[in-house]
């Protein structure tokens, strides 16, 4: 008989650029505590065995150092952990592809053995790193069907769409972002270093920040528009604190089938938001009774190229009225 409660955690936590062996030891930190609550699937942040965002500044060799293949050292070290604990373990690194591609790729680590592997569909963040060019849906032991997009994947309406329509009712959402620079005027905008820097000694002047247009006030825009319009509950794990020049909110949630927070946190630390989900919102849900009434012959025009597409890279860091990204 399928489970109709899941409990799960999303984890915030700083990273060290490049050193992988302390950022295993926070994952495993925290996969301790969660396990001593009893929870079964634990997520963290987009990239964070690997480091984030100084990697665009490294030229090709010192990427092809930091990355692995999924066999490798880090992921066999994630794959232990979820066996140690009997519970599921999602974490972000560069991949080492087959094809001998560099990508950005979140792996979920089962406690059987096996792994799900998502490879980032608009990687921007150096030009060595290749976009995935497929969607991560797959069946779990608990009865519902887990999908993966990470970061600015989400960004994108359609993905997530995608998602639901292939079965999805749980979205793994790994991010590194907060305090950016999104070059939109109303869009989110960088963090002052000192803010940072000064925590302990003002810390409601990063708290403000973090609850702020820059952090959860960019995310409540849009991330929990995607759980209630497609009707499934989103895990959002996320770096926090000094990430090169920029600065990480934070802000790990979980959201439900409707839009609502179940939990959140908006500590200027690492941190762990845990929560028992109940997997029977989702087939009554909103968002699962609108995609039952759509009317499919109408949407020909999304699968037609605009004339207006452009690489992940460019879109992102546009200036153009017309192709203005977060």
């Amino acid at each position: 008989m399928p489970k109709t409660t899941l409990n799960v955690a999303s984890v915030q936590f700083q990273h060290r650029a490049g050193d992988k062996a302390y950022n295993l030891s926070r994952i495993a930190d925290f996969a301790a505590q969660a396990a001593s609550q009893g929870v079964q699937l634990i997520a963290f942040p987009e990239m964070c065995i690997t480091g984030y965002w100084h990697v665009t500044k490294l030229s090709h060799e010192g990427v092809a150092g930091l990355a692995e293949p999924l066999n490798g050292p880090s992921i066999t070290a994630v794959k232990k952990l979820a066996q140690q604990y009997q519970m599921a373990v999602a974490a972000g690194l560069i991949e080492l592809g087959e094809d001998e591609h560099f990508y950005n790729s979140y792996v979920l680590c089962m406690p059987d053995g096996t792994h799900h592997c998502h490879r980032k569909l608009h990687a921007f963040e150096h030009e060595s790193i290749h976009s995935g060019d497929q969607y991560t849906v797959f069946d779990t032991p608990w009865g519902i069907r887990i999908a993966i997009l990470i970061c600015w994947d989400n960004n994108l309406i359609e993905n997530v769409r995608a998602c639901a329509l292939l079965g999805a009712s749980l979205l793994l959402a790994p991010h590194q972002t907060g305090g950016t620079n999104s070059r939109s005027p109303h869009g989110m905008k960088p963090i002052a270093l000192e803010k940072w820097q000064q925590r302990h000694i003002h810390p409601e002047a990063i708290e403000a920040e973090f609850k702020g247009p820059n952090g959860r006030g960019w995310l409540l825009r849009w991330l929990p528009a995607r759980a209630h319009d497609n009707g499934l509950f989103i895990i959002f794990s996320n770096g926090v604190g000094q990430d090169e020049e920029e600065i990480r909110t934070g802000n790990a949630m979980i959201i439900d089938p409707y839009g609502r927070i179940i939990h959140e946190t908006w500590l200027a630390q690492d941190a762990m938001v845990a929560a028992v989900l109940d997997l029977n919102l989702v087939n009554m849900s909103t968002g699962q009774r609108w995609i039952r009434g759509r009317r499919p012959e109408l949407y020909k025009l999304l699968t037609q190229p605009s004339g207006k597409e452009l690489d992940a890279r460019e879109a992102r860091f546009s200036t153009a009225a017309t192709h203005t990204a977060d």
